[in-house]
């Protein structure tokens, strides 16, 4: 390339005067080195805003070249003994390995196909090993700890450093992916599987990265409201450069920059492979993702380009070693590893004769060792150690690698590499010989493990830089230290009292009520993190702003334009709410990070998400299935629940189904409160087991917009009320037909009013049991009954909804605002010889006034009394001919569509 053409963002442009270019050049280059960086770079955007301001068009480039950022005479130098390291990298390589085969290949059950991944931790190894080396601080007297979030699959390698540390032994590795037994290591990490070691899920892809941007968040809250010491701690992520497809991935990357968050350390491992092919054949990912990442307002680091490549670089006088870098596809690059020395002189070197003379003096072999940066020791730990100083900004490290680094023809930088987990012996020799591990080849058919002896140089630098950093990593603290005494129950005397007379209130206002009589407690007021997503009002939760303010790291530096209200948009530097915008998926990942803390930062933290039902776990199943992984402890609160009680809103907004979906998680403890009593008893017990017992279990409960006169508690039921299921409105005594009638949420109501149309119109009696929790009873249910299978000649145990129900005579009918499947659960555990019939909301939502939807789904007073009477028929009990009568009498339109398909 001549002086008279110029390389930008990869496309050449003629230079029509080439004598003021330089007179520009060497003027910059004087700025530079008389007045510095920092000064050079205000003239440039001052040239390009005057430039603006001209009417020029001046596109935004985010792009860089395609070198590494850090200059050689920049780099930070290793301060560690590379040698060593070298030798210790080479043996967690080995073991890694051996780990993975040998659950394939020794263990023939099922045919030996645990699977297992060998390639990503091959392209990881010497990033993995400066960190553990020289960055990651363990949790210790003077510090909190890093938080590591581990690229899944690279799983191996964690468990083959634990075990050089002394941490696992060779039975728990050779018991990877045998968990069933109590011994075994988890196929990816997983806190709930290995409780003391992993902290964070991420093999879910994409929800590492957006939990790990709001956990950087909130140690900052953390340390703005003075509850935690977090200022030196950092979050590092590392991620795949295919898992950045993953929308999660990057959906909140502006929220990073928008606070600030220079804890945050983004490591994305380029290796250029999804698990089946190129990540961009047709492009450039490392591009593409420093233009994301760039114009986010993040700090990017890139490092492409190994020491080797240095020499090569310096000696491109006319750019056209840079401009071929530039120019060639992911694709081709990926194919440049899968070949050999002399495949890359002429593919890629001999594209250009300029590039082609750079190598001439370059043995094929010699062409060949030319590393891509994340294989490079030193550049490595430069690039971290540029990261970890950077202020002001959150870092992104864009590290270009070979998946399956070292593992030669058996898969590097092949298509196939991420599911190789079965090597030949050809193959295992050469890994053998490659990284010059001391194992005989008489023992090669074992693939045996490696681990030097406690006194040999390699093993007692490895524990010294661990002790240096405070401990071993990962590493999970399973209960937090602290201890905190929940308030009594007498303290939300208001919510268990009847209201009023002519007074009504809504099951959202009664959990307002109780929050707001918690944040007043001295102890754990300060711990409640009150997460939003822009429905404040909708929940009638407004009061809060003023009372305890809005977490925002900068203040507020304008006017509210509510200011002269008592209840003003209030934000502050150490605000108590976490108010997240209309981002259901970061008021998630805010409540991880909370419900977490007492693992994460030692800290108790009691969050209460608070969002639209529908909009839950629907929504972020995902998610919610990550914090039972990681043992989250907290509230999540949905409202408006039911499929017909948020009337207005439409198919979208109406949930008839999430306890269904909160019930699939183990750890989840579901309820579907009808009364402000019964949501001060599931609170307070909620509290006294998150807080007070630290038991590993999150809360979900429904909550009503309704209006209507609160019964208050009956003293003796709270119990009940708990396990899932009381008697709240007992039927008339000495009525000879009797019918028991089940309901939770809004509907619970109509079945109260189906128990007096049942006694006026038809003279039945029926007994109405409130049932907060069909999830729970059900799960009781079922235990009851493995108990029963297990212990054949043991006294029979009986589930709660037999022994509620086993006193009383009649059919069973339940009705809710879910799907029929909600209160199906307890189908098993009705008494024998009674009927049991389900009214629920199958079907798309709709809008309409409350009472033409429950008419519509046919779970309303009416449709309650005429299941009733149809279960008495059925039984003999009545005349068939009074269901018509009731059909009739209420205008039930019998040939109507179902609703289901409606």
């Amino acid at each position: 390339m001549s002086d008279a053409q110029m390389p930008v963002d990869g496309h050449i442009i003629p230079d029509t005067d080439t004598q003021e270019t330089r007179e520009w050049m060497d003027a910059l280059a004087a700025v530079i080195a008389n007045e510095g960086k920092e000064r050079a770079h205000f003239l440039l955007e001052h040239l390009l805003e005057t430039a603006r301001q001209h009417s020029m068009d001046m596109p935004f480039s985010a792009h860089t070249a395609y070198v590494n950022t850090l200059e050689p005479e920049q780099e930070a130098r290793n301060p560690g003994n590379v040698t060593i390291e070298k030798r210790l990298r080479s043996f967690m390589r080995w073991n890694a390995m051996a780990m993975v085969v040998r659950a394939n290949r020794l263990n023939p059950a099922d045919g030996g196909d645990l699977g297992g991944h060998i390639g990503s931790f091959a392209s990881l190894a010497s990033m993995l090993g400066a960190g553990f080396n020289h960055f990651w601080h363990a949790e210790s007297e003077n510090h909190g700890g890093d938080c590591l979030y581990i690229q899944g699959h690279s799983a191996p390698g964690i468990y083959a450093r634990a075990y050089l540390e002394g941490r696992l032994n060779e039975d728990q590795l050779d018991n990877f992916r045998q968990e069933v037994g109590g011994k075994g290591l988890s196929s990816y990490p997983h806190p709930k599987l290995m409780p003391n070691f992993w902290q964070f899920p991420t093999v879910s892809m994409g929800l590492g990265p957006l939990m790990a941007i709001y956990q950087a968040r909130f140690l900052k809250y953390l340390h703005a409201r003075g509850i935690a010491n977090t200022e030196n701690r950092k979050v590092w992520v590392f991620l795949g450069d295919g898992e950045m497809d993953e929308v999660e991935s990057l959906g909140a990357i502006s929220l990073a920059s928008r606070e600030k968050l220079d804890n945050l350390i983004f490591v994305i491992n380029c290796n250029l492979q999804r698990l089946d092919g190129p990540v961009r054949g047709n492009g450039k990912i490392v591009q593409e993702l420093e233009g994301e990442f760039r114009g986010s307002g993040w700090n990017v680091i890139k490092l492409l380009w190994g020491s080797n490549w240095d020499p090569l670089l310096a000696r491109d006088k006319d750019g056209m070693l840079r401009q071929l870098m530039m120019e060639v596809l992911d694709g081709d690059y990926q194919s440049f590893k899968a070949n050999d020395g002399a495949y890359v002189r002429k593919h890629f070197f001999g594209r250009h004769p300029e590039t082609a003379k750079l190598v001439e003096h370059m043995s094929d072999d010699e062409i060949w060792e030319l590393r891509r940066g994340g294989h490079d020791p030193q550049k490595v730990y430069a690039a971290f150690h540029a990261a970890n100083e950077h202020k002001g900004q959150p870092t992104v490290l864009l590290v270009k690698t070979i998946k399956g680094f070292g593992m030669g023809k058996a898969g590097e930088g092949k298509n196939t590499v991420h599911q190789t987990k079965k090597l030949s012996d050809q193959d295992i020799r050469y890994i053998r010989d490659r990284f010059n591990i001391p194992i005989p080849d008489s023992e090669l058919p074992n693939i045996p493990y490696y681990k030097p002896a406690d006194d040999t140089p390699e093993m007692q630098y490895l524990h010294a830089r661990r002790k240096e950093l405070g401990g071993y990593l990962p590493h999970r603290r399973a209960k937090s230290d602290e201890s905190f005494t929940v308030p009594s129950l007498e303290t939300f005397k208001a919510v268990l009292e009847p209201t009023a007379e002519g007074r009504e209130i809504s099951t959202t206002q009664a959990y307002v009520r109780f929050l707001t009589q918690l944040l007043r407690d001295q102890a754990l007021g300060p711990r409640v993190v009150p997460i939003l997503v822009d429905e404040a009002r909708t929940f009638g939760m407004e009061g809060l702003f003023r009372q305890i303010g809005i977490y925002n790291p900068a203040g507020q530096n304008y006017t509210p334009v509510d200011r002269d209200q008592v209840m003003y948009y209030k934000e502050q530097t150490d605000g108590q709410i976490l108010q997240e915008g209309i981002n259901e998926a970061g008021g998630m990942a805010s409540w991880i990070a909370a419900a977490t803390s007492y693992s994460t930062s030692n800290r108790i933290m009691i969050p209460f998400y608070v969002y639209y039902s529908m909009f839950g776990f629907q929504r972020v199943g995902d998610l919610a299935w990550a914090a039972g992984d990681m043992q989250a402890r907290g509230f999540l609160l949905g409202g408006t629940s039911g499929r017909t009680t948020l009337n207005g809103e439409g198919l979208q907004h109406e949930d008839g189904h999430s306890h269904i979906l909160a019930g699939t998680i183990p750890n989840c403890v579901t309820y579907d409160p009808t009364f402000a009593h019964e949501v001060a008893i599931i609170l307070h017990h909620g509290l006294k087991r998150m807080v007070e017992k630290q038991d590993n279990v999150f809360f979900y409960l429904t909550l009503l917009n309704e209006n209507y006169a609160m019964p208050g508690l009956t003293p003796g039921t709270e119990e009940q009320i708990i396990k899932g299921m009381y008697l709240c409105k007992p039927g008339a005594e000495g009525v000879q037909q009797r019918v028991q009638l089940l309901g939770s949420g809004s509907i619970l109501r109509e079945s109260i009013a189906a128990q007096a149309l049942l006694a006026q119109d038809w003279g039945i009696a029926a007994d109405v049991w409130s049932c907060p929790s069909f999830n729970e009873l059900g799960r009781d249910g079922q235990d009851a009954e493995r108990w029963n299978l297990l212990h054949p000649l043991e006294q029979p145990r009986k589930s709660f909804v037999q022994q509620q129900l086993e006193g009383s005579t009649g059919p069973v009918i339940a009705s809710t605002d879910y799907i029929k499947a909600y209160a199906e659960q307890i189908r098993p555990f009705i008494p024998a010889g009674r009927s049991y019939r389900v009214l629920g909301t199958d079907g798309f939502g709709r809008s309409d006034f409350r009472y033409r939807l429950r008419e519509h789904f046919e779970i309303d007073r009416h449709y309650i009394v005429l299941a009733a009477l149809r279960s008495l028929a059925d039984e003999g009990k009545l005349p068939v001919a009074k269901v018509a009568e009731a059909i009739a009498k209420y205008g039930i339109d019998a040939d109507k569509i179902n609703p289901l398909y409606a």
